[in-house]
Protein backbone atom coordinates (compact mmCIF):
# COMPACT_ATOMS: atom_id res chain seq x y z
CA UNK A 1 0.00 0.00 0.00
CA UNK A 2 1.63 3.47 -0.70
CA UNK A 3 0.25 6.80 0.35
CA UNK A 4 0.66 10.01 -1.51
CA UNK A 5 0.24 13.80 -1.72
CA UNK A 6 -0.84 14.60 -4.36
CA UNK A 7 -0.30 18.57 -5.02
CA UNK A 8 -2.14 20.19 -7.96
CA UNK A 9 -4.81 16.93 -8.10
CA UNK A 10 -7.79 19.27 -9.16
CA UNK A 11 -5.93 20.08 -12.35
CA UNK A 12 -5.67 18.79 -15.75
CA UNK A 13 -3.07 16.11 -15.54
CA UNK A 14 -3.26 15.87 -11.84
CA UNK A 15 -7.37 14.95 -11.67
CA UNK A 16 -5.97 12.58 -14.92
CA UNK A 17 -4.07 10.95 -13.02
CA UNK A 18 -5.48 10.28 -9.79
CA UNK A 19 -8.34 8.60 -11.25
CA UNK A 20 -5.76 6.63 -13.57
CA UNK A 21 -3.61 5.25 -10.44
CA UNK A 22 -6.95 4.48 -8.42
CA UNK A 23 -8.82 2.51 -10.58
CA UNK A 24 -5.62 0.76 -11.04
CA UNK A 25 -4.07 0.35 -7.57
CA UNK A 26 -7.07 -0.54 -5.51
CA UNK A 27 -4.63 -0.96 -1.68
CA UNK A 28 -3.91 2.65 -2.16
CA UNK A 29 -4.71 6.33 -1.34
CA UNK A 30 -4.01 9.95 -1.99
CA UNK A 31 -4.40 12.96 0.03
CA UNK A 32 -4.95 15.72 -2.75
CA UNK A 33 -3.33 19.24 -1.87
CA UNK A 34 -5.03 21.96 -4.35
CA UNK A 35 -5.65 25.74 -3.86
CA UNK A 36 -8.31 25.73 -6.37
CA UNK A 37 -7.01 28.60 -8.60
CA UNK A 38 -8.67 29.13 -11.68
CA UNK A 39 -7.47 26.17 -13.33
CA UNK A 40 -8.04 23.54 -10.59
CA UNK A 41 -11.57 22.31 -10.61
CA UNK A 42 -13.11 19.83 -7.84
CA UNK A 43 -15.56 19.11 -11.06
CA UNK A 44 -12.75 17.31 -12.13
CA UNK A 45 -12.40 15.29 -9.27
CA UNK A 46 -16.07 14.32 -9.09
CA UNK A 47 -15.78 10.15 -9.76
CA UNK A 48 -13.54 9.83 -7.03
CA UNK A 49 -13.82 12.97 -4.65
CA UNK A 50 -16.12 10.78 -2.21
CA UNK A 51 -14.20 7.84 -2.21
CA UNK A 52 -12.71 6.47 1.73
CA UNK A 53 -9.06 6.70 -0.45
CA UNK A 54 -9.17 10.02 -1.46
CA UNK A 55 -8.71 13.66 1.03
CA UNK A 56 -9.25 16.72 0.08
CA UNK A 57 -7.29 19.37 1.54
CA UNK A 58 -7.75 23.24 -0.10
CA UNK A 59 -4.59 24.73 0.20
CA UNK A 60 -1.55 26.74 -1.35
CA UNK A 61 1.74 24.66 -1.51
CA UNK A 62 3.76 27.18 -0.58
CA UNK A 63 2.33 27.84 3.00
CA UNK A 64 4.92 26.90 5.63
CA UNK A 65 4.58 23.48 7.69
CA UNK A 66 1.22 22.38 5.47
CA UNK A 67 3.03 19.69 3.52
CA UNK A 68 4.74 18.84 6.46
CA UNK A 69 2.09 18.77 8.52
CA UNK A 70 -0.37 16.78 5.74
CA UNK A 71 2.93 14.06 5.57
CA UNK A 72 2.87 13.29 8.93
CA UNK A 73 -0.66 13.41 10.17
CA UNK A 74 -1.63 11.08 7.08
CA UNK A 75 1.39 8.85 6.94
CA UNK A 76 2.18 9.68 3.92
CA UNK A 77 5.24 8.29 1.76
CA UNK A 78 5.74 9.99 -1.76
CA UNK A 79 4.82 13.44 -2.82
CA UNK A 80 4.02 13.60 -6.31
CA UNK A 81 4.01 17.54 -7.40
CA UNK A 82 1.80 18.43 -10.64
CA UNK A 83 0.98 21.63 -8.60
CA UNK A 84 1.75 24.45 -10.85
CA UNK A 85 1.17 27.87 -12.83
CA UNK A 86 1.48 26.68 -16.45
CA UNK A 87 0.08 28.78 -18.91
CA UNK A 88 2.75 30.52 -21.11
CA UNK A 89 0.71 33.76 -21.60
CA UNK A 90 -0.16 34.34 -18.43
CA UNK A 91 3.43 34.02 -17.33
CA UNK A 92 4.40 36.79 -19.98
CA UNK A 93 1.21 38.52 -18.53
CA UNK A 94 2.35 38.68 -14.65
CA UNK A 95 5.46 36.68 -14.25
CA UNK A 96 5.39 36.72 -10.23
CA UNK A 97 2.97 34.12 -9.48
CA UNK A 98 4.61 31.37 -11.17
CA UNK A 99 7.75 32.29 -9.60
CA UNK A 100 5.98 32.18 -6.00
CA UNK A 101 4.39 28.98 -6.94
CA UNK A 102 6.63 26.92 -9.37
CA UNK A 103 9.90 27.79 -7.15
CA UNK A 104 9.17 28.52 -3.82
CA UNK A 105 6.48 26.36 -4.08
CA UNK A 106 8.17 23.34 -4.67
CA UNK A 107 10.72 24.42 -2.26
CA UNK A 108 8.11 24.58 0.42
CA UNK A 109 7.31 20.82 -0.69
CA UNK A 110 11.29 19.70 -1.13
CA UNK A 111 11.32 21.05 2.95
CA UNK A 112 8.74 18.69 3.74
CA UNK A 113 10.08 16.22 2.08
CA UNK A 114 13.17 16.26 3.18
CA UNK A 115 11.56 16.50 7.35
CA UNK A 116 9.49 13.53 6.85
CA UNK A 117 12.16 11.34 4.59
CA UNK A 118 9.27 11.02 1.66
CA UNK A 119 10.22 10.25 -1.63
CA UNK A 120 9.70 13.00 -4.52
CA UNK A 121 8.10 12.74 -7.65
CA UNK A 122 8.35 16.47 -9.59
CA UNK A 123 6.55 16.96 -12.74
CA UNK A 124 8.10 19.00 -15.24
CA UNK A 125 7.73 19.99 -19.03
CA UNK A 126 9.77 19.98 -22.01
CA UNK A 127 9.72 23.52 -22.26
CA UNK A 128 12.79 24.07 -19.86
CA UNK A 129 14.84 22.89 -22.94
CA UNK A 130 13.94 25.43 -25.06
CA UNK A 131 13.21 25.97 -28.89
CA UNK A 132 15.18 24.09 -31.24
CA UNK A 133 15.68 24.83 -35.11
CA UNK A 134 14.65 22.84 -37.87
CA UNK A 135 17.42 20.58 -37.64
CA UNK A 136 18.52 20.51 -34.50
CA UNK A 137 18.13 16.52 -32.97
CA UNK A 138 15.50 15.25 -30.07
CA UNK A 139 16.32 16.78 -26.66
CA UNK A 140 17.71 13.69 -24.35
CA UNK A 141 17.80 14.19 -20.89
CA UNK A 142 21.31 15.53 -20.62
CA UNK A 143 20.37 18.37 -23.26
CA UNK A 144 21.56 22.00 -21.44
CA UNK A 145 18.47 24.20 -20.15
CA UNK A 146 17.34 27.02 -22.34
CA UNK A 147 13.94 28.60 -21.19
CA UNK A 148 12.38 30.64 -23.47
CA UNK A 149 9.44 32.32 -20.94
CA UNK A 150 8.87 32.59 -17.22
CA UNK A 151 7.12 29.84 -17.16
CA UNK A 152 9.59 27.78 -18.38
CA UNK A 153 12.58 29.37 -16.29
CA UNK A 154 9.99 28.68 -13.61
CA UNK A 155 10.32 25.16 -13.85
CA UNK A 156 13.60 24.67 -14.84
CA UNK A 157 14.42 26.87 -11.18
CA UNK A 158 12.33 24.02 -9.73
CA UNK A 159 13.76 21.20 -11.67
CA UNK A 160 17.13 22.57 -9.93
CA UNK A 161 16.35 22.83 -6.68
CA UNK A 162 15.00 19.00 -7.40
CA UNK A 163 18.09 18.05 -8.59
CA UNK A 164 19.75 19.62 -5.46
CA UNK A 165 18.05 18.33 -2.81
CA UNK A 166 19.11 14.91 -4.05
CA UNK A 167 22.83 15.58 -4.33
CA UNK A 168 23.07 17.56 -1.31
CA UNK A 169 20.48 16.07 1.14
CA UNK A 170 20.38 12.03 -0.19
CA UNK A 171 16.25 12.93 -0.73
CA UNK A 172 15.04 10.27 -3.28
CA UNK A 173 13.81 11.93 -5.93
CA UNK A 174 12.43 11.33 -9.71
CA UNK A 175 11.85 14.15 -12.50
CA UNK A 176 9.69 13.65 -15.56
CA UNK A 177 9.83 16.00 -18.31
CA UNK A 178 6.53 15.96 -20.31
CA UNK A 179 6.13 17.28 -24.02
CA UNK A 180 2.25 19.06 -24.99
CA UNK A 181 -0.82 17.28 -22.82
CA UNK A 182 -3.99 16.68 -23.94
CA UNK A 183 -7.19 15.34 -23.31
CA UNK A 184 -10.14 15.40 -20.79
CA UNK A 185 -10.27 18.10 -18.01
CA UNK A 186 -8.11 20.51 -19.79
CA UNK A 187 -9.20 23.82 -18.86
CA UNK A 188 -9.95 26.03 -22.10
CA UNK A 189 -6.84 28.09 -22.47
CA UNK A 190 -5.02 25.37 -23.95
CA UNK A 191 -5.15 25.11 -27.28
CA UNK A 192 -6.94 21.50 -28.37
CA UNK A 193 -9.76 22.17 -25.45
CA UNK A 194 -9.73 26.03 -27.05
CA UNK A 195 -10.08 24.81 -30.49
CA UNK A 196 -13.20 22.35 -29.34
CA UNK A 197 -15.01 24.52 -27.34
CA UNK A 198 -15.13 27.47 -29.73
CA UNK A 199 -15.58 25.44 -32.70
CA UNK A 200 -18.75 24.15 -30.48
CA UNK A 201 -19.99 27.96 -29.62
CA UNK A 202 -19.10 29.14 -33.35
CA UNK A 203 -16.36 31.26 -31.90
CA UNK A 204 -13.03 32.09 -33.85
CA UNK A 205 -10.02 29.53 -33.24
CA UNK A 206 -7.28 31.59 -32.41
CA UNK A 207 -3.39 30.68 -33.93
CA UNK A 208 -0.39 32.33 -33.12
CA UNK A 209 1.62 34.06 -35.83
CA UNK A 210 1.95 31.15 -39.03
CA UNK A 211 0.71 28.45 -36.85
CA UNK A 212 3.67 26.17 -37.71
CA UNK A 213 5.06 26.05 -34.19
CA UNK A 214 6.07 22.33 -33.21
CA UNK A 215 5.00 20.69 -30.77
CA UNK A 216 5.57 17.10 -29.88
CA UNK A 217 1.50 15.68 -28.77
CA UNK A 218 1.25 13.45 -25.74
CA UNK A 219 -2.12 11.86 -24.58
CA UNK A 220 -2.81 12.02 -21.04
CA UNK A 221 -3.63 8.86 -20.47
CA UNK A 222 -0.61 8.03 -21.92
CA UNK A 223 1.43 10.08 -19.43
CA UNK A 224 -0.75 8.90 -16.64
CA UNK A 225 0.89 5.14 -17.97
CA UNK A 226 4.54 6.74 -17.90
CA UNK A 227 4.06 7.82 -14.28
CA UNK A 228 3.36 4.84 -13.41
CA UNK A 229 6.02 3.02 -14.79
CA UNK A 230 8.41 5.98 -13.15
CA UNK A 231 6.73 5.52 -9.73
CA UNK A 232 7.37 2.07 -9.74
CA UNK A 233 11.38 2.43 -9.88
CA UNK A 234 13.66 3.03 -6.62
CA UNK A 235 13.58 6.54 -6.76
CA UNK A 236 17.32 7.19 -6.92
CA UNK A 237 18.02 11.05 -8.71
CA UNK A 238 16.83 9.85 -12.42
CA UNK A 239 14.83 12.13 -14.71
CA UNK A 240 13.08 10.75 -17.58
CA UNK A 241 11.11 12.60 -20.95
CA UNK A 242 8.48 11.37 -21.40
CA UNK A 243 6.78 11.91 -25.17
CA UNK A 244 4.26 10.80 -27.29
CA UNK A 245 5.94 10.17 -30.60
CA UNK A 246 3.83 12.47 -32.56
CA UNK A 247 5.50 16.10 -33.55
CA UNK A 248 2.77 17.93 -35.55
CA UNK A 249 2.51 21.77 -36.40
CA UNK A 250 -0.17 23.95 -33.91
CA UNK A 251 -1.95 24.74 -37.09
CA UNK A 252 -1.90 20.98 -38.31
CA UNK A 253 -3.01 19.81 -35.09
CA UNK A 254 -6.06 21.94 -35.32
CA UNK A 255 -6.77 21.36 -39.13
CA UNK A 256 -6.98 17.30 -37.82
CA UNK A 257 -9.38 18.40 -34.95
CA UNK A 258 -11.78 20.82 -37.21
CA UNK A 259 -11.86 17.58 -39.54
CA UNK A 260 -12.96 15.41 -36.30
CA UNK A 261 -15.54 18.10 -35.68
CA UNK A 262 -16.98 17.77 -38.98
CA UNK A 263 -17.29 14.57 -39.00
CA UNK A 264 -18.82 13.87 -35.55
CA UNK A 265 -21.72 16.16 -36.67
CA UNK A 266 -22.27 14.44 -39.80
CA UNK A 267 -22.81 11.33 -37.98
CA UNK A 268 -24.80 12.41 -35.32
CA UNK A 269 -27.49 15.22 -36.11
CA UNK A 270 -28.12 16.11 -32.39
CA UNK A 271 -25.22 17.57 -32.58
CA UNK A 272 -26.33 20.39 -34.65
CA UNK A 273 -29.55 21.23 -32.00
CA UNK A 274 -27.54 21.25 -29.13
CA UNK A 275 -24.71 23.37 -30.82
CA UNK A 276 -26.83 25.68 -33.59
CA UNK A 277 -24.02 28.28 -33.86
CA UNK A 278 -21.12 26.01 -34.61
CA UNK A 279 -20.35 25.81 -38.71
CA UNK A 280 -19.52 21.99 -38.18
CA UNK A 281 -22.84 21.19 -39.60
CA UNK A 282 -21.69 22.44 -42.92
CA UNK A 283 -18.65 20.34 -42.72
CA UNK A 284 -16.95 24.47 -42.21
CA UNK A 285 -15.27 23.98 -38.40
CA UNK A 286 -12.03 24.84 -40.51
CA UNK A 287 -13.44 28.44 -41.86
CA UNK A 288 -13.35 29.63 -37.91
CA UNK A 289 -9.25 29.15 -37.82
CA UNK A 290 -8.00 32.94 -36.99
CA UNK A 291 -4.28 33.59 -37.21
CA UNK A 292 -3.79 36.33 -34.20
CA UNK A 293 -0.48 38.16 -33.20
CA UNK A 294 2.37 35.61 -32.21
CA UNK A 295 3.28 35.49 -28.51
CA UNK A 296 6.50 37.30 -27.44
CA UNK A 297 9.70 34.67 -27.56
CA UNK A 298 7.04 31.84 -28.72
CA UNK A 299 9.39 28.55 -29.10
CA UNK A 300 9.41 27.42 -32.60
CA UNK A 301 9.96 23.80 -32.56
CA UNK A 302 9.68 20.91 -29.11
CA UNK A 303 10.86 17.38 -29.89
CA UNK A 304 11.97 14.64 -27.58
CA UNK A 305 13.79 11.91 -27.29
CA UNK A 306 12.19 9.69 -25.04
CA UNK A 307 14.54 6.56 -25.71
CA UNK A 308 16.00 6.30 -21.87
CA UNK A 309 12.11 5.69 -20.19
CA UNK A 310 11.04 3.28 -23.68
CA UNK A 311 14.26 1.28 -23.05
CA UNK A 312 14.90 0.88 -19.44
CA UNK A 313 10.94 1.10 -18.44
CA UNK A 314 9.84 -0.25 -21.44
CA UNK A 315 7.20 2.61 -21.89
CA UNK A 316 5.46 3.53 -25.51
CA UNK A 317 2.23 5.92 -25.76
CA UNK A 318 -0.55 3.59 -26.66
CA UNK A 319 -2.32 6.47 -28.47
CA UNK A 320 -1.47 8.07 -31.84
CA UNK A 321 -2.42 12.25 -32.03
CA UNK A 322 -5.46 11.06 -34.59
CA UNK A 323 -6.34 8.55 -31.72
CA UNK A 324 -6.02 10.53 -28.95
CA UNK A 325 -7.64 13.22 -30.35
CA UNK A 326 -10.91 11.29 -31.09
CA UNK A 327 -11.16 10.31 -27.73
CA UNK A 328 -10.52 13.76 -26.22
CA UNK A 329 -13.09 15.09 -28.43
CA UNK A 330 -15.66 12.64 -27.78
CA UNK A 331 -15.52 13.46 -24.45
CA UNK A 332 -15.80 17.37 -24.55
CA UNK A 333 -18.85 16.17 -26.65
CA UNK A 334 -20.31 14.24 -23.80
CA UNK A 335 -19.02 16.55 -21.01
CA UNK A 336 -20.47 20.36 -21.85
CA UNK A 337 -21.95 20.52 -18.55
CA UNK A 338 -17.85 20.25 -17.36
CA UNK A 339 -16.75 23.04 -19.20
CA UNK A 340 -19.45 25.37 -19.16
CA UNK A 341 -19.05 25.30 -15.58
CA UNK A 342 -15.50 25.97 -15.78
CA UNK A 343 -15.11 28.59 -18.28
CA UNK A 344 -16.62 31.38 -15.67
CA UNK A 345 -16.73 35.46 -15.94
CA UNK A 346 -12.77 35.95 -14.62
CA UNK A 347 -12.03 33.37 -17.51
CA UNK A 348 -14.35 35.05 -20.34
CA UNK A 349 -12.53 38.49 -19.34
CA UNK A 350 -8.89 37.00 -19.55
CA UNK A 351 -9.76 35.65 -23.07
CA UNK A 352 -11.06 38.59 -23.97
CA UNK A 353 -7.65 40.77 -22.69
CA UNK A 354 -5.81 37.70 -24.37
CA UNK A 355 -7.55 37.46 -28.63
CA UNK A 356 -9.17 40.83 -28.61
CA UNK A 357 -11.91 41.30 -30.75
CA UNK A 358 -11.94 38.17 -32.32
CA UNK A 359 -13.61 36.34 -29.08
CA UNK A 360 -17.24 37.20 -28.22
CA UNK A 361 -19.35 35.05 -25.98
Amino acid sequence: MTNFLVTGGAGFIGANFIQYWLSRHSADSVVVLDALTYAGNLASLEPVLSSPRVVFVRGDIGTPGLAESLVRDHRLTVIIHFAAESHVDRSIAGPDPFLQTNVLGTHELLKAARLTSCGFHHISTDEVYGSLGPDDPPVTEESPYRPSSPYAASKAAADHLVRAYHRTYGLPITITNCSNNYGPYQFPEKLIPLAIVNALEGRPIPIYGDGQQVRDWLYVEDHCRALEQVLGTEPKGDTYNIGGRTTLTNLAAVRLLSMLIDEAFAADPGLSRRFPRSPAAQGRTASLITHVTDRPGHDRRYAMNAEKIENELGFRPAETFESGIRRTLTWYLAHEEWWRRVMDGSYREWMRAQYGSIVSF
